[in-house]
């Protein structure tokens, strides 16, 4: 049985949210990019309290600039013995010098918080997947150790070689199914709301995708009284529950459901590739849209070394693909609402994570005249498992075909399957979003925990926005069958 329809205001996405117009006194922004936390909050808290000539949108641009503040603290939690200690394991004889250097590098992310230096959470493990000499000694580490407890490693070259053999042979650009069940789970432990109080949570959703995600099956939720937001209305699909607190008890919520999974591959010809027509249905795709996909003059010269003088859609897409499969490494990255513009972030540093690479890619393509969206979700490579980003792309007269710049260029002599993944993908995902910074349905009535993406979930009450620290979520993941 479905819930009534739950009317809220509009502000779930924080969509813009760090560029809604604002002048309070004092420049709080300069101040936040120096870390000076302290003197940037008093200016804004100083500005809420005394200006009545705030508009609501400069209101609640100044109460998220706050709310940032206080989830980058959180994400830069560890000392530099926290540091020294974890590299020492690897580096015996690591010293403070080296940590000055990797930081230089930026392959050690730190920030300087109120005059004290932090370094992110992921951070020690980031140095071993960014700084070439400690990569290489972390790599031969790990090779011991799973000689010694060896694991079934998924075989992926073998999986997407088949959908590329199948979808030529057939004909089709929708192939090899897998039939997978999931389980996601929320838990509000307890008293983090008072009793009584009603706590409203939204789980991502799988999205019907004609040929390529369809059979979706609703099999149990908890409660049992949900809205399933419409295929069509919003591009983050969730599922929406209420509950209400009970003292002393934790509050749980799940949904169940089974579905199935296309590999795709579409064969391009370079040489047939035409310009983007120009339809009103692509212009979306191939437009800025602040704050992460913004045509910034270093974007633009960028692209310009890249590019030089190709012009062919399917060319120009590879050299893009191929300069951030190999200029800019995977590594564990912050909470997306932290930062003012990934892309920008991204080529500052020279890493990031697979959302972080594939929305420069897409700013790339973009600016290029190619239009490209987001996907998002899940990603399965049993027995392994992780939320995952990635997206599609168009070329005429081929249409849209999925991407996946992280997966990047595969190591091989055949170069269809070395471009396998900048007009294919594997079977083995699940998609909730075809979008960024959607606005959810029902709608949220406070900040977003995550302002650009939708893999985990969201919760909040009466009294605020609950962040990540405040729940607990777990996916499980079942492989029922496959072609």
């Amino acid at each position: 049985m479905k819930i009534r329809r739950v009317h809220c205001i509009w502000f779930g996405t924080v969509v813009g949210l760090f560029f809604l117009s604002c002048t309070p006194r004092g420049d709080y922004k300069t101040l936040i990019e120096q870390g000076q936390f302290k003197k940037a909050s008093r200016i804004i808290v100083s500005e809420l309290n005394s200006n009545p000539n705030l508009t609501e949108s400069d209101r609640l641009n100044l109460q998220f600039e706050l709310e940032r503040m206080r989830r980058i603290r959180q994400d830069f939690t560890k000392n530099e013995k926290d540091i020294l200690d974890y590299v020492k394991k690897y580096v015996p004889a690591v010293n403070k010098s080296d940590l000055r250097k990797w930081e230089a590098s930026n392959a050690l992310e730190a920030l300087t918080i109120d005059g004290e230096k932090w370094y992110f959470n992921s951070a020690a493990p980031n140095l071993f997947r960014l700084e070439p000499t400690l990569k290489a000694l972390k790599q031969r580490a790990d090779s011991l150790e799973l000689v010694a407890s060896p694991r079934e490693k998924f075989a992926l070259d073998e999986h997407i070689q088949k959908i590329m053999t199948t979808a030529i042979r057939m004909g089709k650009r929708y192939v090899c199914p897998v039939n997978l069940k999931i389980k996601h789970s929320i838990s509000v432990p307890a008293n983090v709301v008072p009793a009584g109080k009603v706590i409203r949570c939204w789980i991502p959703f799988p999205r019907d995708i004609a040929g390529r995600q369809v059979a979706i099956k609703l099999l149990s939720t908890d409660p049992q009284r949900y809205i399933i937001a419409d295929n069509e209305m919003t591009l983050q699909r969730t599922i929406y529950f209420e509950k209400v607190t009970v003292k002393d008890s934790v509050t749980n919520f799940l949904v169940e459901y089974s579905y199935q999974s296309y590999g795709v591959y579409v064969p391009i010809e370079a040489d047939k590739v035409r310009p983007t027509p120009s339809r009103p249905d692509l212009q979306p795709f191939l437009s800025e849209q602040p704050p992460h996909i913004v045509f910034t003059p270093e974007i633009r010269e960028l692209s310009r070394q890249i590019v030089d003088n190709e012009t062919n859609p399917y060319r120009v897409a590879q050299k893009l693909f191929a300069w951030v499969d190999n200029n800019i490494p995977w590594a564990s990255a912050r909470e997306y609402s932290t930062f003012t513009n990934i892309p920008s972030y991204v080529l500052h540093n020279r890493h990031g994570d697979c959302g972080m690479q594939t929305l420069a890619f897409i700013t790339l393509c973009r600016l290029n005249g190619i239009p490209a969206r987001w996907q998002s979700g899940w990603e399965f490579q049993p027995p392994d498992d992780s939320m995952h980003d990635w997206g599609e792309i168009y070329f005429e007269p081929y249409g849209w075909v999925p991407m996946d710049v992280t997966y990047g260029q595969r190591t091989t002599t055949d170069e269809h399957l070395r471009w396998f993944y900048l007009n294919g993908m594997d079977s083995y995902r699940l998609i909730f979003n075809e979008g960024i910074s959607d606005n959810f349905y029902p709608a949220k009535v406070h900040f977003r925990s995550e302002t650009v993406d939708s893999q985990r979930g969201e919760v909040e009450w009466e009294g605020g926005n609950l962040y990540f620290d405040q729940w607990d979520w777990n996916l499980e993941w079942e492989l029922i069958s496959r072609q």
